[in-house]
């Protein structure tokens, strides 16, 4: 599997997300960004076990994402992070996420791998990135595919 063009893949899957009114649209990047525009998705951090099956036919990736939203209004904030978090709905980035899956028998994130999956969320908390405070959390993907 090519690592960067899953980040990329997984990074465009999460702009089909729809926000509620007046928030704007999701940005997204497959890698950890300089500077964020809230609300901002991205794929930090990532573990690789490889072999998981013999004669380096399967590989398991698992990605540490993170959503961050502004702070300006907390309550606001708390709220918009909350649709995205959501298992589903038009803001939920695991159903757009996992949408990227294809259908059956077809390969996950336009042919980079054999399957994907949001496992959970964690870390819902404040979050200082380059300077600036925001309100986010942390989904971990996991991704399988040929070694």
């Amino acid at each position: 599997m090519q690592v960067s063009a899953i980040r990329t893949a997984l990074a465009d899957a999460a702009r089909a997300v729809v926000l509620p009114e007046g928030i704007g649209k999701l940005t997204a990047t497959g890698y950890v960004p300089d500077a964020v525009t809230a609300p901002h998705f991205f794929v930090g951090e990532y573990t690789q076990s490889f072999d998981r099956a013999m004669r380096r036919a399967l590989d398991e990736l698992e990605f540490t994402c993170r959503v961050l939203v502004s702070r300006a209004d907390d309550a606001a904030g708390q709220r918009t992070l909350d649709s995205m978090l959501s298992g589903s709905g038009p803001a939920s980035l695991k159903q757009a996420i996992e949408a990227a899956r294809g259908a059956p028998g077809e390969y996950a994130l336009g042919g980079l791998a054999h399957d994907l999956h949001v496992m959970r969320v964690q870390g819902y908390r404040w979050f200082e990135h380059n300077g600036t405070d925001f309100i986010g959390a942390e989904l971990v993907i996991k991704v399988i595919g040929e070694g």
